[in-house]
């Protein structure tokens, strides 16, 4: 039950196990003056010898003690909480920079509940293996080996031998159930963590599921994965339950048995009334240490369960990233290149085929093609979201591979259809891309969207935003994205179907910010509708995974391949949608 790893990776919190185990045994030493001071007066009382001196003497020694006992036992409960809190920060720590070490697409490997059951309820059970497993560990083997000295050379030998030799007892019992609780307890977290995977993914989709009227049907499933995870609950309670009744039978039979032996041991004479008096009320001492070990050992193997899978999460493939940075040359000519570039995001499923593409400096540049060539995978690659590909991409002569994500990040702005916006106020969510921004600087990029004339008629930038922006409409969202993206002031934009799921007017303005954003900055826009790329400098028309056409809109139209088909398929599309609007 002691994990070497886990040991080394909180070392620092050794100190204040060691700390606790002091004021613990301290506890104990004041206990046992207290209780020879008890049975030193009861041994006083069964002579006859009892005089008013005594009495306020004993008094005072106890009074004393069990001040002593207090101030210990509020030392150990602080060493404790101290041991607890540095634990918690450590693991939570570790795990907050491992997946800013894994990047964006830390989703890949692991659920986004899993984290957070991981972060919060796993890493509270490591704080009972810290705070009082391991404390309360070695403090049981120190305690019954201290009141065998005292009481051996004070008391009687033979019931301290007695009481000594039961009390490896309990830790066999606690051996004897330890390989079945692990294999429960492993199954427990793995069915804790399913189901706050479905619940999670059930909260986020439940729109989509009214829709469909499908909620009913995974409201089921629910209720399967709930009962299940209460059968393995149940389970786990009724082994602590069994394992805990095994233990105090095996306390309180051994207190007994050295209690019995000390009695015997006084009717033969071999010890006074005050030496069997004070076996009598340590017997249980012996035991209560690693009794209390019991009750905390089934905390700490839920804890074990749970450091294996932090283990696995500390232990995930990073993705090797480089450390280099742009200087101010290389920005001036912040151009991309992809050369035969392929990317698989399982072996047996690749979506790019050595593609190659070049996105000079200042340039608009277009990705179309059908749902599924590749468009949004290579706008992942390009801002370091996805890193396992073959081939070669360079931003402004530099191979992304040399580059952090967060300097990638950096230089590169992505605005997707669904940008995420943040609880809180509209200036909150536009200094996410630069703290330091004017509020003139705020106001002239929502003027720039077409979104301030509705913000001077609330409460300005002050006006709330609620959970992904959902007390404004699609169009609003997008707007109030776009005016983030704009002032995160970045040498390249990713526009990854941004004017998708919005109003006609909405997309209108959009389009007229990015061409005008292209006239500044190097500008790659993947889009579903081909009216929106006609003006692009050059357009990459992908299917299955590689480039199949490329050029201006002109000379696409003019080789009549498979962008001009496409273009026409949705102009006829368009002119069919404008004749029914007209007829309606």
């Amino acid at each position: 039950m002691i994990k070497t790893r886990l040991v080394r990776l909180l070392s620092h919190a050794g100190k204040y196990i060691l700390y606790q185990i002091f004021w613990q045994w301290g506890a104990l030493a004041a206990q046992i003056v207290a209780v020879f001071t008890i049975s030193g007066f009861f041994e006083n009382l069964y002579q006859g010898d009892i005089t008013g001196n005594l009495v306020m003497q004993k008094g005072c020694i106890l009074a004393a003690v069990l001040a002593g006992r207090f101030l210990c036992d509020r030392m150990a409960a602080k060493a404790s909480y101290q041991a607890s809190v540095d634990v918690k920060r450590v693991l939570r720590d570790k795990i907050y920079e491992k997946l800013l070490r894994i990047g964006a697409s830390y989703h890949e490997k692991i659920g986004t509940s899993e984290v957070v059951q991981l972060s919060t309820e796993g890493v509270e059970q490591l704080e009972t293996y810290f705070g009082k497993y391991l404390p309360q560990l070695f403090y049981s083997l120190l305690a019954p080996v201290t009141l065998f000295i005292v009481l051996s050379a004070t008391a009687s030998v033979r019931a301290s031998v007695v009481l000594l030799v039961c009390v490896p007892l309990i830790p066999l019992s606690i051996v004897a159930v330890q390989k079945i609780a692990k294999r429960l307890l492993n199954k427990y977290w793995s069915i804790y963590t399913g189901l706050g995977d479905s619940f999670l993914e059930n909260l986020q989709g439940l729109t989509t599921l009214k829709i469909y009227q499908a909620d009913g049907k995974k409201a089921k499933i629910m209720d399967r994965e709930a009962a299940e995870f209460r059968r393995i609950t149940m389970k786990v309670l009724t082994m602590q339950l069994n394992s805990t009744s095994v233990m105090d039978i095996v306390a309180y039979g051994g207190a007994a048995v050295g209690m019995i032996v000390a009695a015997n041991e006084f009717l033969r004479g071999a010890i006074d009334f005050g030496q069997a008096m004070c076996i009598v009320l340590l017997a249980s001492e012996f035991f209560i240490p690693l009794r209390l070990l019991g009750s905390f050992f089934h905390i700490a193997m839920n804890g074990m369960a749970a450091s294996d899978k932090i283990f696995h999460l500390l232990d995930l493939e990073e993705d090797k990233t480089g450390e280099r940075i742009f200087d101010r040359e290389q920005l001036k000519e912040l151009s991309v290149e992809m050369n035969h570039v392929y990317f698989s995001y399982q072996k047996e499923r690749e979506i790019l085929h050595g593609v190659s593409l070049k996105i000079p400096a200042g340039s608009f540049v277009s990705l179309v093609g059908e749902s599924g060539c590749g468009k949004s995978t290579i706008a992942s690659l390009l801002t370091g979201k996805n890193r396992g590909y073959t081939g070669q991409i360079t931003l402004g002569g530099v191979p992304i591979a040399d580059l952090s994500e967060a300097e990638l990040m950096r230089h590169v702005t992505v605005v997707r259809h669904n940008s995420y916006l943040f609880k809180g106020t509209v200036r909150e969510n536009l200094r996410l891309a630069r703290p330091d921004a004017a509020e003139r600087e705020m106001e002239e990029v929502l003027e720039k969207v077409n979104l301030w004339g509705y913000l001077q008629g609330q409460e300005g930038l002050d006006t709330m935003v609620s959970e992904n922006g959902g007390n404004l409409s699609g169009g609003q969202r997008q707007r109030l994205s776009m005016a983030r993206a704009l002032l995160h002031d970045s040498e390249m934009y990713i526009f990854d179907e941004a004017t998708s799921n919005i109003d006609a007017e909405s997309e209108e303005m959009i389009m007229e910010v990015i061409h005008e954003l292209a006239k500044q900055k190097t500008v790659l826009l993947i889009s579903h509708r081909l009216f929106n790329v006609v003006s692009s400098d050059c357009i990459y028309m992908l299917r299955d995974g590689a480039v199949a056409e490329s050029g201006t809109h002109k000379e696409l139209m003019a080789e009549r391949g498979t962008y001009y088909k496409l273009y026409e398929r949705q102009r006829e599309l368009e002119r069919f949608e404008k004749g029914r609007v007209a007829v309606g």
